[in-house]
């Protein structure tokens, strides 16, 4: 009876070492950070960008849908400071400023122009979901192997700066007690919508 049991329990064994192992607490699934440049060359006049530049700039920031997140640099050879002030300027409509260290990029500068760089970073999960491994029979202490994939995706998914997955924010703006009760005070203070009433509404064509 005992020797009958014995290639079902090799054909357990076999099954539980298949798929992801996972024997902390800690998933194996980890959010990856990826970042990529966008480069644009503008030409320079004097210490300033040439005419109509500047306006190029602005479509091009436009185009690739500058937001929260991107870093933005500006690699002059010259090392001029008016440049990086205009674009400065532009980037201070959007709460944003230009970085002091621009990231090396393929193709050199030529004479007469300037680069600005937008380094986009992107965070996700990769290997999820992982159904590869039984939840049953476990003979190895191992988490199921797709642990960790929906909670580490939506962190990936919903963190406005990815690159705050790699360092953390360094203690500052977040310690302000004005900063960190403004949500809270704004959400006593508005008004709930059902006070203006209900909007009337009608299922008619011609609204009689």
């Amino acid at each position: 009876m005992f020797r009958k049991s014995l290639p079902l329990i090799g054909l357990a064994l076999a099954l539980s070492a298949c798929g992801t192992v996972n024997r902390g607490v800690e998933s194996v699934h980890q959010p990856v950070v990826q970042r990529t440049d966008y480069v644009i060359d503008l030409a320079s006049s004097g210490d300033r960008l040439a005419p109509g530049e500047r306006e190029r700039l602005e479509g091009w920031f436009r185009s690739i849908d500058l937001a929260y997140g991107d870093r933005v640099s500006v690699d002059d050879p010259s090392g001029s400071t008016g440049v990086h002030a205009e674009v400065d300027s532009l980037l201070g409509r959007r709460g944003m400023v230009v970085l002091n260290d621009a990231p090396v990029t393929p193709g050199a500068i030529a004479p007469g122009s300037v680069r600005v760089v937008v380094s986009r970073a992107s965070a996700h999960v990769p290997g999820c979901p992982d159904w590869s491994r039984s939840a049953s029979p476990e003979l190895v202490g191992s988490t199921m192997s797709n642990y960790g994939c929906a909670s580490n995706a939506a962190l990936a998914a919903m963190v406005a700066d990815p690159n705050d997955l790699i360092q953390g924010r360094e203690a500052g703006a977040a310690g302000d007690p004005a900063t960190a009760s403004k949500a809270i005070r704004v959400y006593r203070e508005t008004a709930p919508t059902g006070t203006r009433g209900l909007k009337a509404e009608t299922t008619s064509k011609n609204g009689n």
